[in-house]
Parts: C-alpha cells; structure tokens; sequence
C-alpha cells in the first residue's frame, strides 16, 4: 500500500509536526511532494500567530504554489501527519492536489473520512485519492503525549 518514498515523505511531515509540538502547537505537520521531490513544508503555527487559519496543509500549499508559480497543484502529493480538517480538505480540492496520504484519523475535525468525506463529493470537479495508516501508530502517540501534557 504504501512505497519507500511515502515512507520517507511522511517521515518529513513527522519532522515539522516535532517541531510544532516542541513550539506548543497542535503536532501536525505537512509536505508537498512533486515528481517524488520536496516543493514545500508546512507545520502548525495558528497558536504563534493567533490564526486559526494556519493549518499545516494550508502553509505547505502556499509554499507550494509560490514555488511552482501554479495555484493548480495537480502533479503534487502531500503528505500530512494527521487527517485534513474541513477547511483544509477543501484548499487542496482547490489546489488539484492528486493525491493525499496521512497519518491518523481526526474524530473531530477530519474532513477525508472521520466526519464530511469532502474528498469524495460526486458534484466536485476534482478528484482527489487518498490513503492513510502511515506511522499510525507513531503519530497517534505524539498526539497523544501532546494532549496529555498541554491538560
């Protein structure tokens, strides 16, 4: 299911979302990845900034597009620690991202399959695949030692 570079991939992800636990934010962290190369990264910072619009995937996508100078996405993955909120599964159907893997199901928040499956919306004109379970295991506990210790 998963390849050595979705491996590697999502091992950067973990690494930005390490970051945003060790500056006290939510531990997610994503990578934008074209033609199996690193465009863009992005992690959490809405508590630094006071923006509860700066998602992880929202960062890693304007990285992106001011890298490839292309808001159409449609060649790039990304690669994202935890599953993409509402807003977020929304930005990549408007990016044209291809494709999507992430690490663990958000029960809350999850736009891909937890609550709204965005992702799979028949009336939308862009598709986006997606697969996740990736560091399940490594990430879930991240993100549970993070909620344990801001209680």
């Amino acid at each position: 299911m998963f390849n050595e570079y979705d491996n590697y991939f999502m091992k950067l992800a973990i690494s930005q979302a390490l970051e945003s636990f060790e500056e006290g934010e939510v531990p997610v962290g994503a990578v934008v990845v074209k033609d199996n190369e690193v465009i863009s990264f992005g992690r959490n910072i809405k508590e630094r900034f006071g923006n509860a619009l700066l998602h992880a995937e929202i960062i890693a996508l304007n990285r992106a597009i001011k890298v490839l100078d292309d808001w159409r996405l449609n060649e790039c993955k990304l690669y994202v620690t935890c599953e993409p909120c509402i807003m977020c599964a929304g930005a990549i159907v408007h990016c044209r991202i291809n494709e999507v893997i992430f690490g663990v199901l958000e029960p809350k928040f999850g736009g891909v399959i937890s609550n709204i499956r965005v992702f799979d919306t028949p009336f939308l004109n862009h598709k986006v695949k997606y697969k996740y379970g990736l560091y399940e295991k490594e990430i879930a506990k991240l993100m549970k030692n993070f909620f344990r210790k801001s209680r």
